[in-house]
C-alpha cells in the first residue's frame, strides 16, 4: 500500500464467529485474562494516587504545619508506587502467559493442520507463504488478545478513571480540557492512518527481501545463481528491496515525530489552559492551589491515552486479521482423509490392484488456499483440467515384481502416487490386499508401502538420524544392516563422523548416487511389503547400479515391488512389465513377451529409450 491510501481496513468487516472462535482459543487462559484486567483497573487507580497526596500535602499539610499528615501522605504514595510497580510485574506475567500459550496453541493447530494437507497443497503454495502463517500470522493473532487489546483495556480504564477524577476535582477546568480533544484527534486520525499506509509499504518490501534471500541462499538458489553469474542482478534487486525498507523507514519515523511533536504541543496548550485559566481561578478562590497541581498533573493522562485509542479499531481490526487468516488456513479442505470406521491394514501380504482408475488432479479449491497461493503468482485454477489415467487396471499378485514403463507424462508415476493416498483417484478404486485403500487408515496403509524416488529428499540432519525417520528406535547394529544391503556403509564408515555426519540441506554434502543408496537403506529399515521405486538407479554408475540391483533383489524376495525405471538391466527381471501410454495400461508381459510382440516396449527398446 502506498503512504496515500485509504486505510486498508475501510470497510472491512470481520467474518462472522471470528470473535467467537477467537474466543475459544482463548477460553483455557481466561482466568489469566480476567486477573490482567483487574490488575489494569488497580494500576490506574493508583496512579491517581500521586496528584490526591499533593493536593492534601499543599493545600493541608504545609498550611497547617504537620508533619506527621506528611509523613502519611508520603508514606500512601511511596506504597502506591510499590504496589503499582507489583501490578506491572503482574500484568507482563498474565499477558506474556497468555500470548505465548495462544501461540504455542496456534502454532500447534497449524502444523497439524498443514501436515494433514494433501500433496497437491504444497505443488501449489510456496515454503514461504506457509511459514508466514504459521510465524507472522501467528504472532499478530497472539498481540490481538495480549497487546492490542490489552492496550485499548487499559487506555480506556486509565481515561475514565482520570476524567472521573478530575470531575471530582473541578468539573469546568475538566470541561476545558475536553474542548481541545477535536484538535488532538483529527490530527491524529490522519496521521495515524498514513503511518499504517506506509507500515504496510514497509512490510511488503521486507515480505520481498525475505522472499529473494530465502530463494537465492539455499544451496540450489546459490549455485544457479553462480552458474548463471548473476551475481550483480541479484544484488541490484536486493538493494532495490533493502532500499525501499530504508526509505519506507525514513518516512515512517519522520510522520511518527512529526505527530508526536504535534500531540505534545496540544497536550501543552491543554496543559497550559489548566495552569492558566486554573491560577486564575485560585486567585478568585474558586479553587485551591492542591487542586490546581492535581488537576494539572492529571490532564497529561488525558492525552496519553488518547493517543493509544485514536486508531484503537484500526490496530484492532489489523490485529484481528491474523486470526482471519490463521482460520483460513484451519478451515481448508483436507482432500485425504480417513473415512469413518477405516481399519487397520495388518500383516499385510501385498496385493495390489488398480481398477479402471480414473484421475485427474484436484482443482485449486480441493487443495489450496486461495491467498498463499497468489502469493506465488500462480492465481486460478492453473491444473489442466484433463484425465491423467483414464480407466488404468492393473493386478499385482503377493511377492510380484512389475515395471512401469513409458514415454514422458504417461502417467507412470502418478499412478504410484495414487497407492499410498498422496492423491485419491477420481473413479475406479486402488486396492490392497482386496481392501480400497480409502477404507483403510492411513498410517497403517503408508507404514506398508516404502518409496524410494528419483530425487530422494534428505533432511539437514546426521546420516543415523535421516536412517531412523523410516524406524525411530532402530539400533546401530539395524543402521548398520540396512546400510550394508544398500552397499552404503563402507561410504558411511569411510567419514570422519561416521553416521554422525550432517548431510546438509536436502543431502547436498553428498552425491547423487550416494544420496539415492541413503535412501535405499532407508526403505530397507523401513522394511515395507510393498516397495515403490520410482527411478531408484537413476543416479547411479554402471557398477554401484549393480551393486543396488543386487541389494534391491535380494530386499524385494516374498515382497511386492512396483518400479518405473529407464534402465533395462532394472526392469529386464520384472516378473510383468507394464507399458502406459495415454494413462491406460497399453500391453503388459514379460520381456521376451513384449519383444516377441514387437508392440509399444519393443519400438520404445529399438530407439533406444530403455538402456542397458
Amino acid at each position: 500500500m502506498m503512504p496515500g491510501n485509504k486505510d486498508a481496513i475501510k470497510g472491512v468487516q470481520l467474518q462472522e464467529g471470528t470473535l467467537r472462535r477467537v474466543w475459544g482459543f482463548a477460553r483455557p487462559y481466561r482466568g489469566t485474562i480476567a486477573l490482567f484486567l483487574v490488575a489494569i483497573f488497580a494500576a490506574a487507580l493508583l496512579a491517581l494516587v500521586a496528584p490526591f497526596v499533593v493536593r492534601g500535602i499543599i493545600d493541608t499539610a504545609i498550611p497547617n504545619n504537620d508533619r506527621g499528615l506528611i509523613v502519611l501522605l508520603a508514606s500512601i504514595a511511596v506504597a502506591a508506587a510499590i504496589a503499582d510497580a507489583a501490578l506491572a510485574i503482574v500484568q507482563r506475567w498474565c499477558s506474556s502467559r497468555v500470548g505465548e500459550g495462544l501461540i504455542f496453541d496456534l502454532r500447534r493447530a497449524l502444523f497439524a493442520k498443514v501436515q494433514r494437507m494433501p500433496v497437491a497443497f504444497f505443488t501449489r503454495t510456496p515454503t514461504g507463504s506457509i511459514t508466514s502463517r504459521l510465524n507472522n500470522d501467528v504472532i499478530g493473532a497472539q498481540t490481538a488478545v495480549t497487546s492490542t487489546l490489552g492496550s485499548v483495556v487499559s487506555n480506556v480504564i486509565v481515561l475514565l478513571t482520570t476524567l472521573a477524577a478530575m470531575f471530582a476535582l473541578e468539573w469546568r477546568l475538566t470541561l476545558l480540557t475536553l474542548i481541545v480533544l477535536p484538535i488532538f484527534i483529527i490530527p491524529a486520525r490522519r496521521v495515524g492512518t498514513r503511518l499504517q499506509g506506509i507500515s504496510r509499504e514497509q512490510m511488503g518490501y521486507n515480505a520481498a527481501m525475505n522472499t529473494q534471500m530465502t530463494e537465492r541462499f539455499n544451496v540450489s538458489g546459490a549455485t544457479l545463481v553462480k552458474l548463471f553469474g548473476s551475481g550483480a542482478r541479484e544484488r541490484s534487486a536486493f538493494e532495490r528491496q533493502a532500499a525501499g525498507v530504508r526509505d519506507t523507514g525514513i518516512r515512517s519515523a519522520l510522520y511518527g515525530r512529526v505527530f508526536f511533536v504535534a500531540l505534545g504541543l496540544v497536550a501543552a496548550l491543554g496543559t497550559a489552559a489548566i495552569y492558566g485559566i486554573g491560577a486564575l481561578m485560585v486567585v478568585d478562590g474558586s479553587i485551591s492551589t492542591g487542586t490546581l497541581v492535581a488537576l494539572a498533573a492529571l490532564v497529561t493522562r488525558v492525552y496519553q491515552p488518547l493517543t493509544g485509542l485514536t486508531n484503537a479499531r484500526v490496530d484492532l481490526m489489523t490485529s484481528m486479521v491474523s486470526f482471519e487468516r490463521v482460520f483460513e488456513v484451519l478451515d481448508a479442505p483436507e482432500a485425504i482423509q480417513e473415512r469413518p470406521g477405516a481399519i487397520d491394514l495388518v500383516d499385510p501380504v501385498g496385493s495390489v490392484e488398480f481398477d479402471t482408475v480414473v484421475f485427474r488432479y484436484p482443482p485449486a479449491s480441493a487443495s489450496a488456499i486461495a491467498s498463499m497461493e497468489q502469493n506465488a503468482g500462480l492465481g486460478g485454477d492453473a491444473d489442466p483440467d484433463v484425465d491423467v489415467l483414464s480407466g488404468l487396471s492393473l493386478s499385482i499378485a503377493p511377492g510380484e515384481t512389475v515395471a512401469l514403463v513409458g514415454a514422458s507424462g504417461a502417467g507412470k508415476s502418478t499412478t504410484i502416487s495414487l497407492l499410498p493416498r498422496l492423491y485419491d483417484v477420481t473413479g475406479g478404486a486402488v486396492r490392497v490386499d482386496g481392501h480400497d485403500v480409502r477404507d483403510l487408515t492411513l498410517d497403517s496403509l503408508r507404514a506398508a508401502v516404502g518409496i524410494v524416488s528419483q530425487d530422494p529428499h534428505l533432511f539437514h540432519e546426521s546420516i543415523g538420524d535421516n536412517l531412523r525417520y523410516a524406524l525411530a528406535n532402530a539400533s546401530d547394529e539395524q543402521l548398520v544392516e540396512a546400510a550394508s544391503a544398500a552397499r552404503i556403509h563402507e561410504t558411511i564408515a569411510a567419514l570422519p563422523d561416521g553416521y554422525d555426519t550432517i548431510v546438509g540441506e536436502r543431502g547436498y554434502r553428498l552425491s547423487g548416487g550416494e544420496k539415492q543408496r541413503l535412501a535405499i537403506a532407508r526403505l530397507l529399515l523401513k522394511n515395507p511389503a510393498i516397495m515403490v521405486l520410482d527411478e531408484a538407479t537413476s543416479h547411479l554408475d554402471n557398477e554401484n547400479e549393480a551393486l543396488i540391483q543386487d541389494a534391491l533383489n535380494n530386499a524385494m524376495v516374498g515382497r511386492t515391488a512396483l518400479i518405473i525405471a529407464h534402465r533395462l538391466s532394472t526392469i529386464r527381471s520384472a516378473d510383468q512389465i507394464a507399458f502406459v501410454e495415454d494413462g491406460q495400461i497399453a500391453e503388459i508381459g514379460t520381456h521376451d513377451e513384449l519383444v516377441a510382440a514387437d508392440g509399444r516396449y519393443a519400438h520404445q527398446l529399438n530407439a533406444g529409450e530403455l538402456v542397458g
